[in-house]
């Protein structure tokens, strides 16, 4: 790994939100650290994003990379843009937020002195805050300045809330790629998260540098129907969340009621097949629920 001025690449996932990408690249040309490269992967747009990048890489302000998908959904696009990733550090930025001005050049302070540690291989990236435009501190302020954990220790154990802005080594997340399902185009970023925590700990610290707004029609605002959508994808987050080191009983539960809330929507895969992922006794008291939670969800 290299210990002064790393390539970043920022990634950007996008499906019709031309509007928005604007608002991102003006933010990434005002980043007070320039060694980046900006790699977008359209997933299936028909608004003319297209476009809007093509003057992007016109203006040759920044370095951008644009290949488009047939829709498939995020995490794909993710998989994608990690494969084609030239940067040593890989920071998903999604398509309708936008960086802070010093925020590229804080993820390298922070990563530069995580290399200067002893045991700096046991890090597999840093994590800055997610603030809201008027700066506030999405999932409410931290008490720290810098700290050392895993993410399961930093949600499970620790208990802090709110999503995050994860900068993870790029070979690592060569390694743990995104899992994949015929038909279904919606997994959870926290799979992949949980899965790297296993091996890992990240170096959290509390500048706020990445900026966001949950629009409607958002994948965080329909996340409950994307899950219904893409069933196997949410059991395998449930079922391996629930096997997590530092969770309470309150979580473990939480994990198996949400396991068997989305499994009804798994077509053609009986009861029994799922029951093999989950504890038997809970998983007949929470199956009846999650059916009628169906049944009057529609």
């Amino acid at each position: 790994m290299e210990k002064a001025c790393p390539l970043i690449t920022v990634f950007t996932p996008s499906f019709n939100r031309r509007p928005y990408l604007r608002l991102l690249y003006d933010s990434l040309k005002r980043q007070t650290y320039r060694r980046f490269e900006w790699i977008i992967v359209d997933d299936g747009s028909s608004d003319g994003s297209n476009e809007e990048v093509a003057a992007f890489i016109a203006e040759e302000q920044i370095p951008v990379r644009y290949y488009f998908q047939t829709n498939a959904g995020k995490h794909v696009a993710i998989n994608r843009g990690v494969e084609l990733a030239k940067g040593e550090l890989f920071f998903i930025v999604d398509s309708d937020d936008i960086l802070a001005p010093h925020a590229l050049e804080s993820v390298v302070k922070h990563w530069t002195d995580v290399l200067a540690l002893p045991n700096a291989e046991r890090f597999a990236g840093v994590c800055g805050l997610r603030i809201h435009p008027d700066g506030a501190v999405i999932g409410g302020n931290v008490d720290y300045g810098v700290l050392d954990v895993s993410a399961i220790e930093y949600r499970f154990k620790l208990g802090y809330q709110g999503d995050r802005a994860e900068v993870v080594r790029t070979d690592i997340m060569k390694r743990f790629p995104y899992p994949s399902f015929a038909g279904e185009r919606f997994c959870a970023d926290a799979l992949v998260w949980n899965r790297i925590a296993l091996h890992y700990v990240m170096r959290y610290f509390s500048d706020g540098i990445y900026v966001c707004e949950y629009l409607p029609g958002g994948i965080t605002d329909t996340s409950v129907r994307l899950r219904q959508r893409s069933p196997k994808c949410a059991c395998l987050y449930y079922a391996e969340m629930a096997r997590l080191p530092s969770l309470t009983m309150f979580q473990y539960f939480k994990a198996v009621i949400n396991y068997w809330r989305f499994a009804v929507y798994d077509k053609g895969v009986s009861f029994a097949e799922h029951r093999r992922d989950m504890n038997l006794v809970l998983s007949y008291l929470t199956y009846p629920f999650a059916l009628l939670w169906k049944l009057f969800k529609h």
